[in-house]
């Protein structure tokens, strides 16, 4: 079972020129097909005089994975953005490399190169997430272990998601799943067994610490 993959955490673009043809290219997370169709379908829209709005996507559940060389020579499009995503190590995101044609042939070796180039000039530009197993878990601490129990979960790399100051403290909070039950034995030995995870709930999220 994987503990994480890497995606992209916003849309972004770059662009180039090749002997006068311009090349846009645009990546945007999705997570299924309706959405990578949805984005596809806007650039055509977008970009309706453009000579080619050529695609791929991959997506994490059933490892779907599509293209289209939108009326490009078969295999000197589509497959090379493929081919960039796939090398990129990214899943659940869709590219859309954009060309409008200068009047000058590229051959299909151009072609590939070309296409090839724009789809990493946008993976590039995205900021990249890596989206990890996780343990969401709660903590009640009494207030004279509180700043104690604080420093270990920083120390272990987990996200605080909330905190609930009343007659004590109530902490929510974010690790990676594998490294619960070494901060559960931390957390047993600073307080006696006094604090230990309860509602505990898997799901995979980004983790930033």
């Amino acid at each position: 079972m994987e503990d994480s993959y890497f995606t992209v955490e916003a849309p972004a673009r770059d662009e180039f020129v090749e002997k006068r043809s311009r090349f846009m290219g645009e990546i945007r997370p999705v997570t299924v097909e309706a959405e990578a169709a949805a984005f596809i379908a806007e650039l055509k829209s977008k970009y309706w005089d453009a000579s080619h709005n050529c695609s791929a996507y991959i997506l994490r559940t059933g490892g779907i994975q599509r293209y289209s060389d939108d009326g490009e020579p078969q295999g000197t499009a589509g497959m090379p953005i493929l081919e960039v995503v796939r090398r990129e190590g990214l899943v659940d995101c869709a590219v859309v490399v954009t060309r409008y044609f200068g009047g000058t042939l590229l051959g299909a070796g151009g072609l590939v190169r070309a296409y090839t180039h724009a789809a990493k000039l946008a993976v590039d530009a995205a900021a990249r997430a890596e989206i990890c197993r996780c343990a969401e878990f709660s903590l009640a601490v009494a207030y004279p272990l509180y700043d104690r129990v604080n420093l270990t979960l920083q120390e272990a790399g987990a996200q605080v998601l909330a905190s609930d100051f009343a007659e004590g403290v109530t902490v929510r909070a974010l690790l990676r799943a594998k490294e619960l039950e070494n901060l559960s034995g931390r957390l047993t030995e600073l307080s006696g067994g006094l604090v230990a995870p309860f509602d505990v709930e898997e799901r995979f999220a980004p983790l930033r610490v």
